[in-house]
Parts: structure tokens; C-alpha cells; sequence
């Protein structure tokens, strides 16, 4: 199999089981998006949807938020991984965008990654999920799954991954090609024993046809 008849056989599979893919982030415009990205780094997306409506009942906009305190914002996250350097990233990025994006949160991914606590990936996913640009976000889950699927090869960092998929992705498919690759990794191709027996993906995937099956055979002997 081909790599672009790999990459189709996945589009197929995912437009028929996840055709309305999406973050399971909770929020209702930009700012609470990429509030909630910010906290969600190394952090489950169930522990930031607990925190963040308290977040936002005290800091409704990018402007107050500009104007938190540390030890008041500090309090209402410290559930969250890393609440210190989230506390000074939410404060910093408000800051600045007030400061030098007029209170707008900037659309680009150029201009997010000036922001702090915004990398690459909270860039890519601010983007392709408020504006459908056809940006690739590159976390754990799709860093994995596309390696043991099969769509990338010998990618060696995140931004290689996503150098790979955007290769044979559709345009108008990358921003929700996140998605499912993400959803897949959370619930079926999990990191430590993959849930291959539920996985409509076998018959596509490197990983079970190199690993899995050759397990299942040895077994059987």
C-alpha cells in the first residue's frame, strides 16, 4: 500500500465514524480557547474543563485577565499541571495582547507564537479550530498515531510530523485531520496496549500488521 492510498484509506475510515471531529476543549470564543490550550499542556482536557469556567467567571475577557493578580489567578488554577508557569503565561499573553494586538487575539500563527506560553502547537490549533486554516497541531496522540499508522516515517519531532501529514492531507481536511487523530490516540490507539482488537484501522496500519499480528502468530505456535 501507498502511502497517499494509506492516507486515503484513513480519510474514508474518519469521515464515516468522526465526521464531526472536534476539540473536546470547552469555549465560547477565542480568548476562552486559547486560554484553555494554554492550561492543557501535559494536562488532560477533563481537568481543564473543571477549571476553567471558574477562570472565566473571574476573568471574562482577554482584559481582565490582563489585570489579574498572581495569587488570585494562581488559586483557581492550581489544580492544573505546572500552575506557576500557567499562571505567568495567562497573564503575560493577556498583557500582550492588549498591549500590542489591540485586545483582538491575533489569528496567525506567526503572531501567536509571540505570545507567552503559545508554541507551535496551541498556534496551530487556535487557528485551524477558530478559523479552519489548514494548520496541523502536533501533539502526543497524533505525534503516535501517525507513526504507528503508518502516515509518517522516521518523523523525529513534532514539526517533521507535521511537515509529513500536510503532504498528503487535503486542504480542506487538516484542521479536523487533527482531530481525529487526536480522538483516536486518546480512546483506541492508545500509548501502552493499543486497542487494536477495536481499531478500524487494522487492516491499514503498520504497526498492527509489523507488531500485533506477528505477536498473535508467535502465540498461537
Amino acid at each position: 500500500m501507498t502511502r497517499p492510498e494509506r492516507f486515503q484509506a484513513v480519510i474514508d475510515y474518519f469521515k464515516i465514524t468522526r465526521p464531526e471531529a472536534e476539540t473536546e476543549l470547552v469555549f465560547g470564543n477565542p480568548y476562552e480557547l486559547l486560554v484553555a490550550v494554554i492550561l492543557s499542556a501535559q494536562c488532560t482536557d477533563k481537568r481543564v474543563n473543571m477549571t476553567t469556567p471558574g477562570l472565566f467567571a473571574m476573568y471574562p475577557s482577554v482584559a481582565k485577565l490582563a489585570k489579574a493578580d498572581y495569587d488570585d489567578l494562581f488559586a483557581i488554577i492550581k489544580s492544573i499541571s505546572f500552575p506557576g508557569n500557567k499562571t505567568r503565561h495567562l497573564m503575560g499573553m493577556a498583557k500582550m495582547v492588549m498591549e500590542q494586538f489591540g485586545g483582538e487575539i491575533p489569528m496567525t500563527v506567526e503572531e501567536l507564537v509571540q505570545l507567552p506560553g503559545v508554541g507551535r502547537k496551541t498556534a496551530n490549533v487556535i487557528t485551524s479550530v477558530i478559523d479552519k486554516q489548514p494548520n496541523m497541531a502536533v501533539d502526543t496522540h497524533v505525534f503516535r498515531v501517525s507513526a504507528r499508522i503508518g502516515l509518517t516515517l522516521n518523523a523525529k519531532n513534532p514539526l517533521q510530523t507535521e511537515q509529513q501529514l500536510i503532504k498528503y492531507i487535503p486542504t480542506e481536511l487538516v484542521h479536523k485531520f487533527h482531530h481525529w487523530l487526536i480522538l483516536h490516540g486518546r480512546y483506541i490507539c492508545v500509548a501502552r496496549n493499543p486497542k487494536c482488537a477495536e481499531c478500524g484501522l487494522k487492516s491499514v496500519c503498520k504497526y498492527y500488521h509489523t507488531v500485533i499480528k506477528k505477536q498473535v502468530i508467535r502465540e498461537k505456535k
